[in-house]
């Protein structure tokens, strides 16, 4: 075991925390991508109307329960150490790995399995994500964090991709093999941090703020269940906007965290320390994060839809191959991210991380412009470099984008400032689902049903089939392209197809009828979703030049070589009135500004 002052201790922190991420990103995406495989296994139709739930809960749940978890187990990590929480997280991970691989239900009682045990994995992935980047900061010196931070984020981001391909792969093996992957990872893992990790971070004894924790986790989960529920039908409606329970969620859900803001505040030891928030740059940096994460996020799923749904079958692939190769198709946009991101955390080492966070936005919102111009029947090679340059701009902006946050605050507050990081991010990406899928289902409720209609009617079908297929949910459409279903033949069943004549049977079963059917309903949806995509990623980029105030400070010179000039200018300010709320143990003492901890555990 090296100790922390060794030359290359700091390498082996980023490597493991490097693994942590891709452990946690990797998991969300590969069950993303090998949901088809996992409901074949376990005999259950997603899109029959009551498995719709089912189906959102194993896309979403994960999403939200990090986002819930993050800050909490980010400030128990500053509190008991973030080495001990982030090596929990390892074991929780590679246990509940081996849950899930031995579901041994079908049916609802499979899919409820599947799903509580997802809601605990997500827990071990919240322990990881939480003080990954903290652990990273306390280990390196301020002029190679942002190279570290680089290293680190865009591992994740490139895990999510990742996974997509590794989950088509695996999900046509064996749709167990989706969890197996993550047991072996995730044992090598927690020995390896176990016996190599220190906590090197300002360790501080305080009262766990309960009602804080409570209030946060009601409140979010409200607001994020609400949205998941929105986009569903409702008495006779396309989605579920005007549902009594959606719209309590939503309106009690904000309103206790409401209450929740007013507790941070009056309580001596905050979860949630909103003193941070005033600091301009901190809170510019999580707004731009947030709209980052609701643009990205939308991205992705459009894309997987538009390839998975359109483009792929319309060009000679079978459905139940669309889901490994929309992955395959979307290497572009990993490479862009893997080729920008440790760059543009050296570089943002050199010349500040401001420019080039604000720049990857602006980068990326280029490439949804010229995203709206492309069709829906498009030439690859185009489609090809607009999301490799997507992805150039998101890897230009994580970084940068990290280490403007977690510069900003003191040693001591490190591990919750990267839960807030951390929650924003899984929050937008939970948001991007809610936003983009009910503008995609506003847009094809309007044409989608007649044109489904007429379409059966001209191929033989008869009109009570007709009309009763007609009459599916469009997020039923939605999640048949998103899953590389063919809805059609799942709508009309076998007998209904075995007695047409045998040319309109295989128009309507074949590659080219649905496609075409949601091709251009699906496009206009688009439109509207890489606008507000743009206009996201343009806010994001503004948000991303907030400076702070700048304050007389020694730390200045340190600040400018580090990130651009004003980051930490107000950091021993801040940690004075932080340490009127939140007295440390007697031995211990503020540090100065990204000076090496004082104390290690």
């Amino acid at each position: 075991m090296l100790p922390v002052d060794h030359p290359r201790y700091k390498w082996v922190a980023l490597s493991n925390t490097t693994l942590g991420n891709l452990l946690a990103t990797i998991n969300s995406s590969i069950v993303l991508i090998s949901l088809p495989a996992i409901f074949k296994g376990i005999k259950i139709n997603p899109l029959a109307p009551g498995n719709v739930s089912y189906l959102l809960w194993m896309l979403m749940g994960y999403m939200l329960v990090t986002a819930v978890l993050v800050v909490t187990l980010g400030r128990l990590g500053d509190m008991y150490g973030r080495v001990k929480i982030y090596n929990a997280g390892f074991a929780i991970f590679a246990l509940v790995s081996i849950v899930l691989s031995v579901d041994p239900f079908t049916g609802s009682g499979g899919a409820i399995w599947l799903i509580g045990w997802r809601v605990a994995q997500a827990i071990g992935g919240a322990m990881l994500m939480a003080n990954s980047a903290a652990i990273i900061t306390d280990a390196f010196p301020p002029k190679q964090r942002g190279m570290a931070l680089g290293v680190n984020i865009v591992s994740a981001l490139a895990g999510s991709f990742i996974g997509l391909v590794a989950g088509g792969v695996l999900a046509e093996w064996d749709w167990r093999s989706v969890f197996w992957v993550n047991i072996p990872l995730g044992i090598v893992g927690a020995i390896w941090a176990y016996r190599s990790l220190h906590d090197t971070g300002v360790r501080r004894r305080a009262k766990i703020d309960w009602w804080g924790n409570l209030t946060f986790a009601v409140g979010l989960t409200a607001v994020l269940v609400g949205i998941t529920y929105g986009i569903q039908p409702y008495g006779g409606h396309t989605q579920g906007w005007t549902n009594p329970w959606v719209l309590g969620g939503l309106i009690g859900g904000t309103a206790v965290l409401v209450i929740f803001g007013i507790i941070e505040t009056r309580v001596a030891e905050p979860m949630f320390p909103l003193k941070l928030f005033r600091n301009a740059a901190f809170t510019g940096g999580n707004i731009a994060n947030l709209l980052a994460s609701v643009a990205r996020g939308g991205l992705q799923f459009m894309l997987i839809i538009w390839l998975q749904g359109i483009w792929l079958p319309l060009h000679g692939y079978d459905y139940e191959r669309t889901p490994l190769w929309a992955g395959i198709y979307l290497v572009p946009l990993t490479i862009g991210f893997l080729a920008a991101g440790p760059l543009s955390g050296f570089l943002s080492d050199r010349f500040g991380a401001r420019p080039f966070a604000a720049g990857g936005l602006l980068v990326m919102a280029v490439s949804f412009a010229g995203l709206l111009l492309v069709p829906g029947d498009f030439s690859y090679p185009t489609f090809a470099v607009l999301i490799f340059i997507n992805g150039l701009g998101g890897g230009l902006f994580s970084a940068p984008n990290t280490s403007l946050l977690m510069s900003t605050v003191p040693a001591n507050m490190r591990g919750a400032a990267s839960g807030m990081r951390a929650t924003f991010m899984n929050a937008g990406q939970v948001l991007s689902i809610g936003v983009f899928f009910s503008l995609m289902v506003a847009g094809l409720a309007d044409s989608l049903p007649a044109s489904l209609n007429s379409g059966l009617l001209a191929q033989g079908v008869p009109a009570d089939v007709a009309a009763r297929a007609a009459e599916l949910p469009p997020v039923g459409t939605l999640f048949a392209a998103f899953l590389g279903y063919n809805p059609v033949a799942e709508l009309l069943g076998p007998q209904v197809i075995g007695a047409l004549p045998a040319d309109n049977a295989a128009n309507l079963t074949g590659l080219e009828f649905f496609p075409r059917l949601i091709a251009d309903p699906f496009h206009d949806g688009l439109i509207v979703v890489f606008w507000m995509a743009i206009g996201m990623a343009v806010l994001g980029a503004l948000a991303s030049l907030i400076r702070a105030k700048p304050a007389p400070s020694e730390s200045d010179d340190v600040a400018s070589e580090s990130s651009g000039g004003d980051l930490v200018a107000h950091e021993a300010e801040l940690s004075a009135e932080l340490a009127e709320s939140q007295p440390l143990l007697p031995a211990a003492r503020i540090p100065e500004p990204l000076d090496e901890p004082v104390t290690r555990d």
